[in-house]
């Protein structure tokens, strides 16, 4: 498997808003967690992204540790441990998080020059070719303010996908796509996972979900409450909460 969690709990304040959450994700497959607002799904990616901190539990991606529960306590990895780990891991943001003062090709190469040492040339070759997959090679010289919801959303894809992550976390992606672009999204993850990819996302579009995820899981008040393949989990709902949120 490519990440492990086991027993992750966090608070925020007084709130407990992660309760002993356990799942794993593998090696080219798609997991979406659903749930409502407020459930602890974004927390769960923030955690895995190294963003929060848990209180407790284990974190593992791709058989390192990132956190390792000691005595009901999180204890992180060192610093070139934690960056060896973080390459490992791609983030697109729910507004994309996009510089706005930089073009298409230059918030594609910033990580991978400044952050990983690659060489220009390199960096961009490989930013022209994945704009390309995305079909966004004539927005190259563009800059956010001048792109639909739809191209910023790939442009954060491939602003990911060019630090070659084994791991893909995607919060809210379709949330402000229409229809047409959702399908869009879709063949690009499932372009990502047919290149060995593993992705997580975090979701509220149950028609997403249902399209293209492998396993889902459905949170509420920051616990697990079902969780299962897809077709077993959309054929089964065990829970009337579930079922209720189904129907919104």
């Amino acid at each position: 498997m490519i990440l492990k969690v086991e027993g992750l709990n966090k608070n925020l304040g007084k709130k407990q808003v992660l309760k002993d959450i356990s799942f794993t994700l593998e090696m080219g497959e798609i997991l979406a967690i659903i749930g409502p607002s407020g459930a602890g799904k974004t927390t769960i990616l923030r955690c895995i992204n190294s963003l929060e901190k848990c209180d407790s539990g284990t974190i593992r991606i791709d058989g390192s540790y990132l956190c390792k529960d000691y005595n009901n306590k999180s204890v992180y990895a060192g610093s070139e441990e934690m960056r060896f780990i973080r390459k490992k891991i791609g983030l697109v943001f729910q507004n994309y998080n996009l510089f706005p003062h930089m073009s298409v090709i230059e918030n594609i190469i910033e990580a991978p020059i400044n952050v990983f040492g690659a060489s220009k040339n390199k960096a961009r070759d490989r930013a022209l070719e994945l704009l390309n997959t995305m079909g966004l090679e004539d927005k190259i010289d563009s800059y956010p303010f001048e792109l639909s919801g739809g191209q910023k959303q790939r442009v954060a894809i491939a602003r990911a996908c060019a630090l070659n992550p084994k791991i893909m976390c995607l919060d809210e992606p379709t949330s402000a796509l229409d229809p047409e672009l959702r399908e869009g999204i879709s063949n690009i993850i499932e372009n990502l996972v047919e290149n060995n990819m593993s992705i997580l996302i975090i979701t509220h579009d149950m028609a997403f979900a249902k399209r293209i995820a492998d396993k889902i899981i459905f949170m509420e008040d920051g616990q697990i409450v079902q969780e299962g393949r897809k077709e077993q989990f959309f054929n089964s709902f065990e829970n009337n909460r579930i079922r209720k949120f189904m129907a919104l």
